[in-house]
């Protein structure tokens, strides 16, 4: 009897002692992935990032300190009613020369923005910011950093994602308009010659294309407005959509959008995507090791 129970006693202290060495290499293993492997991972972040960050301000070949200009044919495969140039810089369309046929007449409008206009893009300027917040996140915990928890990496990582997901969001979500806000919009204000009353455009990005939308609009006579409803806020109006602007009440007759692939918003996207993964794929190590 006292032979088993020394026995029992050895094989409890054996696995002790086990458990114990085991507990110790589990620690310095997560010791090691918070002391090396959670910098090399912010390093490949910061270098990937900074790669995205680039991409929004492409620098003119042999012209120092200017953008690169980048000229855009907008089309569609379906019809020809829009027809258009886009030059983009950077966040900033600097020129759109645009032919229109008008559907009632099929007589071709050709409108081109003001030589000392220019629109901003407020979706890649957003996006080019969300990055450069989030590279500076990574920046401020340099290699001389000691990480001292898993939850203090998490934090980091969460904080980072944050600004990530905001910069594709702002690609792959356009912003939603009324009508009646389009009208307002200092965008109608760009054109020579100047858009007529009938006709209003917007400019968006979706995910990696540039889109323009066309609204031809009929005014809506006082005798035939008893069923009139405002229509609200889309990011693409359907033709029979009625507004009211100036006391003037406006029907959609008809809704043209065309586009074209702008190359290095796709890359973007893909370094987003690539840069969330690395994210979670940390936090989870963080996670399990630290169990």
């Amino acid at each position: 009897m006292l032979g088993t129970e020394r026995s029992t006693l050895s094989e409890l202290a054996k696995m002790t002692a086990a458990s114990q060495a085991e507990r110790t290499v589990l620690e310095e293993e997560f010791n090691w992935l918070l002391k090396e492997e959670v910098h090399a991972v912010l390093k490949q972040l910061q270098d990937i990032l900074k790669e995205a960050s680039r991409r929004f301000s492409m620098p003119s070949p042999g012209l120092e300190g200017q953008l690169k200009q980048e000229n855009f044919i907008l089309g569609s495969s379906t019809m020809d009613q829009v027809k258009g140039v886009l030059t983009l810089q950077g966040e900033a369309l600097t020129q759109a020369d645009i032919n229109i046929k008008v559907a009632k007449s099929s007589q071709v409008m050709h409108f081109a923005f003001r030589d000392d206009k220019q629109w901003k893009l407020q979706q890649i300027q957003d996006a080019r910011n969300h990055v450069n917040q989030a590279l500076q996140l990574l920046s401020s915990r340099d290699e001389s950093y000691h990480f001292k928890t898993g939850a203090e990496v998490n934090k980091l990582m969460d904080a980072v994602m944050l600004q990530l997901t905001r910069a594709r969001n702002r690609l792959t979500t356009p912003a939603s308009m009324t009508l009646p806000e389009l009208a307002a919009s200092g965008l109608m204000k760009m054109f020579t010659p100047p858009m007529p009353g009938d006709v209003m455009v917007n400019f968006y990005i979706n995910l990696s294309k540039l889109c323009l939308t066309v609204y031809q609009l009929h005014v809506l006579q006082p005798n035939t407005t008893k069923n009139f409803k405002s229509a609200g806020s889309s990011v693409l109006h359907n033709p029979g959509a009625m507004f009211e602007y100036n006391n003037t009440k406006f029907e959609v007759s008809h809704v043209h959008k065309v586009e074209c692939v702008v190359p290095w918003l796709n890359d973007t996207l893909v370094f987003f995507t690539i840069s969330l993964q690395l994210c979670q794929q940390l936090k989870d190590k963080c996670v399990l090791r630290q169990r």
